[in-house]
């Protein structure tokens, strides 16, 4: 299979590494285009100045993956992308978009015979090792013809994807999907914060996480990123309190309030969220290492953000 890529971030360089592994061709652009010299380099991917060069590069039906961020790069690439697409061609959005936007997307791209599908993707920096999760959305045919990329960027070729249902299904899981993790790390921030507070205890919280790892009712891959890096450093002194807040959480206390379907767990971990805007809670400092663990996003302060 052949495909093209653009957007050669943390995800999309490693998707791009993994679908090489496992056979895919690979042309891709990127806003930096010395990122895509390097990737090319690495992997033999076929790089490409432009996004209109990508596409013309590909073989019909093409295939175009967009890793772009969500929002107005997202729709720009959209915009730009769909008069040089032929009918029958597939164009994939792998960003963390509103479901909405994905299913208004599909509807004007099926108005010149584009095949829309929208793919939400979790792994963060580990999947290209780990295979990444993805719950896509769109017509069944056009998923089909996704389908040998979908395999080996998947964990395992059966399982951890998941063809959701119709344009938006995809992105509206994707979304439910980070507002139970806003819930589940919120839980686990505010458990260390109050076993941090018991200061008489003097708990090894790294032990404890690590502990939990083994027959608890609470373990999960969340607890193993909590566990390295409580086991390196539990008093997170450098550590900014600030805990940032991608969109996803918000449009998912959003739905709950327009369906009017009670969520308070995820709602009021939005909430915290934007609490630790200044504040100095333990919590927030766990939450933000979590964040960093599984999706390599910076910490606040971090010239490299």
């Amino acid at each position: 299979m052949q495909l093209g890529i653009a957007g050669l971030g943390k995800m999309g360089a490693n998707m791009a590494r993994r679908m090489h592994r496992g056979g895919i061709e690979l042309a891709a652009w990127n806003r930096s285009r010395e990122v895509t010299d390097e990737l090319a380099a690495e992997t033999g991917l076929t790089p490409c100045e432009s996004l209109a060069s990508l596409i013309e590069a590909l073989p019909t039906p093409r295939v175009l993956w967009l890793m772009l961020p969500a929002g107005e790069v997202t729709q720009g690439a959209i915009d730009e992308a769909l008069p040089l697409l032929d009918p029958g061609d597939v164009l994939v959005d792998g960003a963390n978009s509103f479901y909405k936007d994905s299913m208004r997307r599909a509807a004007t791209a099926q108005k010149v015979g584009i095949h829309f599908i929208d793919a939400g993707v979790s792994g963060g920096i580990w999947g290209l090792d780990n295979g990444y999760a993805l719950m896509v959305g769109g017509e069944e045919q056009a998923v089909k013809q996704l389908e040998p990329a979908i395999r080996v960027l998947a964990p395992g070729p059966e399982s951890g994807w998941l063809h959701c249902g119709p344009a938006g299904s995809g992105h509206f899981v994707k979304m439910i999907h980070n507002g139970i993790e806003y819930g589940m790390m919120q839980a686990y921030a505010e458990g260390f914060a109050l076993m941090k507070a018991r200061e008489d205890f003097d708990l090894d919280l790294g032990a404890i996480a690590e502990m939990w790892r083994h027959g608890s009712v609470v373990r999960s891959w969340l607890l193993d990123l909590t566990r390295d890096f409580l086991q390196q450093d539990q008093e997170l002194a450098d550590v900014a309190p600030v805990v940032a807040d991608s969109g996803e959480g918000r449009w998912t206390a959003m739905e709950a309030i327009e369906q009017g379907v009670p969520a308070p767990v995820m709602s009021l971990a939005l909430m915290m969220r934007y609490a630790s805007q200044g504040g100095d809670e333990y919590s927030d400092k766990l939450l933000a290492k979590m964040r960093q663990g599984f999706g390599g996003h910076a910490l606040a302060g971090d010239d490299k953000s």
